[in-house]
């Protein structure tokens, strides 16, 4: 099939680096393994930055104007896609073309990481909610990542309509490295980028953390940068400065050389939607010690390949990692787990498998739907 591939958000082929630009990539290369020519919509970035409602007009007016061009060069003869597909459509990025486009079209229309927030719908992003609930009644297919999402989905599923899981999964390469013993005490690693909002937050609890346990033998190497770097670094300075390593921005083939490197991954994951990251570190054998937040569990085997402290509860989560700090032959008992569960589990090719069944299953739903119309207007 002839694939458009919408992502509201961010265009995942701009140069800029972000998960949800990784993993749209990796949605792309997993369909083109099926045979199907993928085609991004070049469309404007559809984030919202604020819930103004002439910041609404205007994107609306923008996608109104674009949809216009692509239908008129479909019936032109351009080659028209057979299915639409929009990655990540959520109330500050809602999907203004694919709906109609896919009506108009007589397509079928699957989203992958659509997101409901009922809270919205009450407050000044009303508006935008609206426009992502209607996407979300008219798709044949949702692929949700964590059970978070799928609860946000259930109110809106129609008949006709599936909710499939399609649990994170990571590409690589080549095989990740394994990680690497060495000499002298326990070493944590985290990698984020250090902007404000949710990452923020994750490295301001995770200073509080390690200053409860100052002396338990740790030595920490954050990666990352970004504009809230000044307020992170002091919000470290209260720790003992040479346990701490600061290494900066660093390409990902370097990033899963120095994971390697380590014995524990942490990161608190506050209100994470999953995080690929988690899978990063457990590709090359590190257990991970997190909260149970978000859609951090979807990542990880939780007891197995992670220790998952309640979201909030600094207490827990200082105590899950004393647990392996202390227990070298649990850390590499679950490390062993951790590669094993990824490099097996959460692969590009069982996404790919995934896709199939989805995009069958919505090819059928549509044309029931079509038939079905097609029934009533006669």
């Amino acid at each position: 099939m002839r694939i458009a591939f919408h992502t509201p958000l961010n265009l995942f082929d701009d140069g800029g680096v972000s998960g949800d630009r990784r993993m749209a990539r990796q949605l792309v290369a997993a369909l083109e393994t099926l045979g199907h020519v993928v085609e991004p919509v070049r469309a404007a970035r559809g984030y919202l930055p604020s819930a103004d409602p002439a910041c609404l007009d205007q994107h609306r007016a923008d996608a109104a104007r674009l949809s216009d061009q692509l239908l008129a060069s479909y019936r032109s003869g351009a080659p028209r896609p057979d299915l639409w597909f929009t990655y990540h459509n959520y109330y500050r990025a809602p999907d203004l073309l694919g709906p109609a486009i896919a009506a108009a079209l007589g397509i079928p229309y699957v989203t992958a990481e659509a997101s409901d927030s009922e809270r919205r719908a009450f407050d000044e992003w009303s508006a935008q909610t609206a426009i992502v609930r209607h996407s979300l009644t008219a798709a044949d297919v949702h692929f949700h990542f964590t059970d978070r999402d799928r609860q946000g989905l259930e109110p809106w599923r129609q008949p006709g309509t599936a909710l499939l899981e399609l649990p994170p999964f990571i590409t690589f390469e080549k095989e990740p490295p394994q990680r690497e013993d060495h000499a002298g005490p326990p070493r944590l690693i985290t990698i984020a980028m250090m902007r404000e909002g949710t990452k923020q937050n994750s490295y301001l609890a995770l200073a509080r953390i390690l200053a409860r346990i100052p002396d338990a033998g740790w030595r920490l190497s954050i990666v990352g940068d970004g504009r809230r770097r000044g307020e992170i670094e002091r919000a470290f300075a209260c720790l003992p400065q040479e346990q701490i390593d600061w290494l900066g921005l660093i390409p990902r083939e370097r990033a899963l050389d120095e994971l390697a490197r380590h014995d524990i991954f942490v990161w608190p994951g506050v209100r994470e939607a999953y995080g690929l990251v988690y899978l990063e570190a457990q590709a090359v054998g590190l257990p991970v010690v997190a909260f149970d937040s978000g859609g951090v569990s979807a990542t990880v085997m939780a007891g197995e390949t992670a220790l998952l402290a309640p979201e909030g509860d600094e207490a827990a989560f200082a105590g899950n990692l004393v647990t392996l700090l202390q227990d070298q032959a649990r850390r590499e008992r679950m490390g062993a787990e951790a590669r094993r569960f990824v490099l097996k589990e959460r692969t590009s090719a069982g996404a790919a498998t995934r896709l199939a069944e989805g995009l069958d299953f919505a090819c059928r739903h549509r044309r029931d739907k079509l038939r079905a119309a097609g029934s009533a207007a006669s």
